[in-house]
């Protein structure tokens, strides 16, 4: 009688960070889609994770082009809090992956059951990648979070676009961020866009955006370019690259004549806690002012 012993693969790279961050960095959503990919032309949109012996967790991979993508999800099998976790994939594979405190950083290794559908090479090449994205991102001083807020609002998609975007009503709901809110310009996909407050003396301060995507009453997508401070539209330097490439996302879901409004968007981590006290305030205004509307 013969067994068949699986193949395991290991991969590892040096953080140059504390342990604490890369255990953090290595094991929560809002930074597992900004690093979990093997090349550039894929990306992770979302990530759930439950990190406890018998959580569950799931990273959603696709192609940018939308072409292809595939969920890659386990259980956790073992769990020590920056030290080791251990789990089994979807499809019965184990993996386990130890954090380890090395004179330059941390030295993080992944070992895993390999698949037999791709050579070994390709196997490891992919997840040291990925493991390499990983280093970048966590050492990197420019930082992006992703958050994530939605509001289920008792009116139709088409109403609540168009409360949310038309001047007035725009000025209304985005007061709760900060007093004289506005934006400058338009909401056609490919138009440049200011978000702008007033400052003191009516000073213009805010972003400089661009409309990446508009279908009207279905999707809105926003990147941020640079800052406007003083009425100055300022493209470079290191506070502009705090903000520059993120997205701000605005997702509208009928669910029969009501919308569930969805908000995805990129934040600087200085900004993390602010957005996350502030964005549910701002939708449950414009939850108000469209059933109003409705009413």
């Amino acid at each position: 009688m013969t067994t068949t012993q699986k193949i395991k693969i290991t991969v590892k790279t040096i953080v140059d960070s504390p342990l604490e961050k890369v255990w953090d960095y290595f094991t929560q959503p809002k930074h597992i889609i900004h690093w979990n990919n093997a090349s550039p032309d894929w990306h992770s949109p979302s990530a759930e994770n439950d990190l406890q012996p018998g959580g569950s967790f799931t990273t959603t991979m696709e192609a940018k082009d939308g072409s292809m993508g595939f969920d890659f999800g386990g259980v956790y099998q073992e769990v020590q809090k920056h030290s080791f976790f251990s789990y089994i994939m979807d499809d019965g594979r184990q993996a386990a992956v130890s954090f380890k405190k090395v004179p330059d950083g941390v030295e993080v290794t992944e070992t895993f059951d390999a698949e037999m559908e791709n050579s070994m090479e390709v196997q490891k090449s992919g997840w040291q990648s990925i493991l390499d994205n990983f280093k970048t991102y966590t050492e990197s001083d420019a930082k992006l979070v992703r958050l994530n807020f939605q509001i289920l609002i008792k009116n139709t998609p088409a109403e609540v676009y168009r409360i949310m975007l038309e001047k007035p009503t725009y000025e209304e709901w985005t007061d709760v961020f900060s007093p004289g809110s506005t934006y400058i310009g338009s909401w056609e996909k490919g138009s440049k866009i200011l978000f702008v407050s007033l400052g003191e003396e009516g000073n213009q301060n805010g972003l400089v955006s661009k409309v990446v995507k508009n279908e009207p009453n279905k999707h809105i997508d926003i990147e941020h370019l640079g800052e406007l401070k003083e009425g100055v539209e300022i493209m470079e330097g290191k506070e502009v690259e705090m903000w520059k490439g993120a997205h701000e996302k605005y997702t509208f879901e009928g669910q029969g004549d009501n919308t569930l409004l969805l908000i995805d968007l990129d934040s600087s981590m200085e900004f993390d806690d602010y957005f996350t006290g502030i964005w549910p305030k701002a939708l449950d205004k414009l939850k108000e002012i469209c059933e109003k509307r409705n009413g």
